[in-house]
């Protein structure tokens, strides 16, 4: 690392702007599409249902229930497709900070104008989240690709865990509000579709807003490799990732830690993704309780992200992510054996996010350090695909057994193969090689 690369890390301005970040735009992800979105689209799209219960887009029957999923699978589709693209071109161009703050904009104004989603614009709903979801991913590529530029190799997983936090106490404030709003909505006379309305509007005006600050303190970095005479950056950008698929033999220890990320993190995306249905399925809690731990998980993850930076820096971050992923496998077969109660499910979302937030912080910081000077936004491009591009196995896997046995805390149990099977990839990486093989480059 060079002296002058050096001077321009762990700056504490810049440190603390690049944070803000994650508090700005987990509006989005909390708000949006973990509790408001999908119920709402699915309810407008019911009441323009016909007989048959069915909307139509372009001609193709839809069921109402399906349609935020499918939203959600175009997305994450033209994210395999755009991200290591829009990476590669991030890398051989001084365009990484502008194109940070063009798809951060883009999503946070998507997301506003779901605030215009009312009776027969349902599909205009689902083509807004499309591409604030798509917006939201490539933003997060660049903003995660400024990680190794702001932060030195030793602080890296503290930095990556106050990220977290940030982002879990931000989206908690807001998601905080917006319950109260709609809880509350009769009593202050406004209707309770509306409420949604200026919740989901709210989100991206928080993400527009505080992303200010990201924008201000961060400060645009020089490309690390040339743009080579009479290419211009989207040739030089499809031949970037030719040359990668080419030469990622050369980085076996990376790949290996990517391959057990991407396993281990469909198992928690699974987990958070189908707990409040087991929870309202299996345990018939009703949906202020729900919201209740909602709440809480966000919470308490912010003192889990802080927790586990301190055990990274004891026992360094792989072991953290082991520890971690021991507690994800518990939780499986606890939620299969021993849950009961609302009580326990308390319980039970309190231990989910105390490792949430280490885990997921640690993971990012650890990749940062396996991949080469000048590739960031590429190869976090790929790290972004493997934590959204895979998220169809484990629902996948929950649905099928739940359908096959008819029991939801089978469902469950099946989910532990994540666990198992990622711990058992993550044990033989080894991180000072994947570290000295980033360093050799190609």
């Amino acid at each position: 690392m060079s002296n002058q690369h050096h001077l321009l890390t762990n700056d504490k301005r810049e440190i603390f702007g690049w944070t803000m970040y994650d508090w700005a735009n987990s509006a989005f992800s909390t708000t949006v599409a973990t509790v408001f979105l999908g119920p709402y689209l699915t309810s407008l799209a019911n009441a323009a249902a016909d007989s048959q219960k069915l909307v139509y887009l372009l001609g193709i029957p839809i069921a109402p229930g399906s349609f935020m999923a499918y939203c959600v699978s175009v997305s994450v589709g033209l994210q395999v497709l755009f991200l290591p693209l829009l990476g590669a071109i991030s890398d051989y161009s001084n365009l990484r900070k502008s194109m940070f703050m063009l798809f951060a904009t883009l999503g946070a104004i998507m997301t506003t104008c779901l605030f215009f989603v009312t009776g027969g614009l349902w599909w205009l709903g689902g083509l807004l989240f499309i591409l604030a979801n798509l917006s939201f991913g490539a933003a997060i590529v660049f903003y995660n690709a400024y990680l190794p530029d702001i932060a030195s190799e030793e602080r890296r997983d503290n930095v990556s865990s106050r990220g977290f936090a940030m982002g879990y106490l931000g989206g908690g404030l807001l998601l905080l509000v917006n319950i109260v709003l709609f809880l509350f909505s009769d009593r202050i006379g406004v209707d309770g579709s509306l409420a949604v309305r200026i919740n989901l509007a709210s989100a991206g005006i928080w993400w527009l807003l505080f992303s200010q600050v990201t924008f201000r303190a961060l400060r645009p970095r020089a490309a690390m490799r040339a743009l080579p005479p009479g290419k211009n950056y989207l040739t030089v950008g499809i031949a970037q990732l030719r040359e990668t698929f080419r030469t990622i033999k050369n980085y076996p220890h990376t790949i290996h830690y990517l391959i057990a990320y991407l396993v281990f993190n469909d198992g928690i995306q699974t987990v958070i993704g189908v707990s409040s249905v087991f929870g309202a399925e299996e345990l018939k809690l009703d949906v202020g309780t729900l919201s209740g731990i909602i709440l809480m998980v966000q919470f308490v993850a912010y003192f889990g992200a802080h927790l586990f930076d301190r055990i990274a820096s004891r026992y360094g971050a792989k072991n953290a992510i082991m520890i971690s992923l021991v507690v994800w496998a518990t939780v499986t077969i606890y939620s299969y054996g021993f849950l009961y109660t609302g009580t326990q499910f308390w319980l039970l979302g309190a231990v989910i996010a105390l490792v949430l937030g280490g885990s997921q912080a640690l993971s990012r910081s650890l990749f940062s350090k396996m991949i080469p000077r000048g590739r960031e936004a590429e190869f976090f491009s790929f790290y972004e695909i493997s934590e959204r591009g895979t998220s169809w196995m484990g629902p996948l896997v929950f649905g099928l057994v739940n359908q096959l046995t008819g029991s939801m805390r089978l469902g469950i149990l099946s989910l532990i193969f994540f666990f198992v099977v990622g711990l058992a990839l993550l044990i033989p990486v080894n991180v000072k090689r994947a570290i000295a093989e980033a360093e050799r480059g190609d």
